[in-house]
């Protein structure tokens, strides 16, 4: 079972920028990933996927300010998050495309203040 570990969360002002991270335990080159996130009293939702070959999407509400990306040499996807709102105040978790699910990591807390 690959385990996963998401860094790089914070408090950040309104407008700004975070980088967030997933390691992975083990090999991902063949698995879909995405960012998910879930804010207090919501469902965790899909926000930005890549696919094996690289191709992305993003759910709209983060279209043209968030960038998802992959190195599978280093089994570590990333987050860029830019112009931030209030709105992205969530725990963002990694994980594959598709059920089965890995085991869900800690999640890193992305707060943005106003």
């Amino acid at each position: 079972q690959v385990q996963l570990v998401e860094s790089g969360g914070g408090l950040v002002q309104a407008g700004g920028s975070l980088i967030l991270s997933c390691a992975a335990s083990g090999s991902f080159r063949f698995n879909g990933m995405g960012w998910y996130r879930q804010a207090p009293g919501k469902q965790r939702e899909l926000v930005a996927a890549i696919s094996t070959g690289g191709r992305t999407t993003y759910t709209d509400s983060v279209k043209g300010r968030f960038t998802i990306s992959r190195d599978n040499a280093k089994n570590t996807v990333y987050l860029q998050m830019n112009s931030l709102n209030v709105e992205d105040t969530a725990a963002y978790y990694c994980n594959t495309l598709s059920r089965p699910f890995w085991d869900w990591g800690q999640g890193t807390q992305v707060t943005v203040s106003s």
